[in-house]
């Protein structure tokens, strides 16, 4: 696979996925992501995504606190 930012080869690993909701900064550790050995940035695959967005829905729905540290495979389950 090519890393669509600068070109560069990418290897499978684990990021870290960190949004901010404007309610909540959410922060998702051990994502299954695509790494590109170059420039470092993360790319994930469709159904990594949607599970991306259910954890962060589930987390800022009824926003419980200002920051949320969680970890992904704890999640996915």
């Amino acid at each position: 696979m090519i890393c669509f930012m600068c070109k560069g080869a990418v290897k499978d690993g684990f990021s870290t996925f960190t949004v901010d909701t404007g309610k909540c900064v959410v922060v998702i550790r051990n994502v299954p992501s695509g790494i590109c050995e170059q420039c470092g940035d993360a790319s994930y695959n469709t159904e990594t995504s949607k599970r991306l967005d259910e954890i962060v829905r589930s987390i800022t729905q009824p926003a419980i606190t200002e920051i949320a540290v969680v970890n992904y495979s704890s999640q996915a389950a």
